[in-house]
C-alpha cells in the first residue's frame, strides 16, 4: 500500500434509528447511524410490521378529481 493516501481506519458507534442499539466496529467515519438493524428488521426477528398505506389511492384520487375505472 501506497503511504499517505489511506483514511484513517477508527473505532467508530453505529446507532440504530429504529430500535435504539448501538455497537462498536470500525471504519473511516466517526459515527454511522442506520434506520434498522438485524435486531429490528422483520427479516431477522420474524415478526411482520403493518404499513398504514389505506387511503393514499382514494386521497390521491379525490385531490385530483379522477375518477376509479
Amino acid at each position: 500500500m501506497r503511504e499517505g493516501i489511506h483514511p484513517d481506519y477508527v473505532e467508530c458507534s453505529v446507532n440504530c434509528a429504529g430500535c435504539g442499539t448501538t455497537w462498536k466496529t470500525r471504519s473511516v467515519l466517526a459515527e454511522i447511524r442506520v434506520e434498522v438493524c438485524s435486531n429490528c428488521h422483520p427479516f431477522f426477528t420474524g415478526q411482520r410490521k403493518i404499513v398504514d398505506t389505506e387511503g393514499r389511492v382514494e386521497k390521491f384520487m379525490s385531490k385530483y378529481g379522477l375518477k376509479k375505472k
